[in-house]
């Protein structure tokens, strides 16, 4: 796994339960907005976390964290992510998946095999201005693909569109709303302007 960060610590990205945080590096999206564009741009790497480092602290944490959640970057990228995870399973946290969506397979695998205890998948934007959004070309039927198979998961999940109002408009937050149909389970983000690059 190629890791970038990690944050010790969070009350609020598991909802309901104490976390840790894992940052991978790698996306193959390039959203003007995105919050963590050092774990984004090759050329903004920093050297990778050792993973005996990484399980060294959730050790050393086991009576403290209910569970670590993995993000990035875009954690389905990593080929080693579904053992990476059985390592944390077999320690007895929880673990939250964040993803884009974009590699279903990878999602299928994991929920088939009860990985994960919770995913959230950032919805970009409606289907015709996924690529406006993200900067590349997206295949919106595997976008499509991840969406019911998490919403068939049986796991709890979320939804997630930050509102870039450069490119969307309320319009196509209800058009996102509407097609979801998953009442509680999709969160509008506000978009920070000052983080666009």
């Amino acid at each position: 796994m190629r890791i970038g960060g990690l944050q010790k610590f969070s009350f609020i990205d598991f909802p309901n339960k104490t976390s840790a945080i894992i940052f991978t590096q790698g996306c193959n999206f390039r959203c003007a907005y995105c919050h963590n564009p050092e774990l984004v741009y090759p050329d903004k790497f920093q050297v990778p976390i050792p993973e005996e480092q990484i399980f060294a602290f959730l050790e050393s944490r086991k009576n403290q964290l209910d569970a670590v959640v993995i993000t990035g970057g875009e954690p389905t990228l990593q080929p080693d992510l579904i053992e990476f995870i059985k390592k944390i399973k077999s320690m007895g946290f929880l673990v939250k998946l964040d993803s884009n969506g974009s590699n279903p397979q990878v999602l299928e695998q994991i929920i088939n095999q009860k990985l994960v205890d919770f995913i959230a998948m950032d919805i970009k934007a409606t289907f015709d201005k996924y690529n406006l959004v993200c900067c590349v070309p997206v295949d919106i039927d595997k976008i499509k693909l991840s969406i019911n198979l998490i919403k068939n998961s049986g796991i709890d999940f979320l939804f997630r569109t930050t509102y870039d109002k450069s490119k969307l408009f309320d319009k196509d937050i209800q058009t996102v709303t509407d097609f979801l149909n998953v009442d509680n389970h999709y969160k509008v983000q506000k978009c920070n302007p000052v983080i666009l690059h």
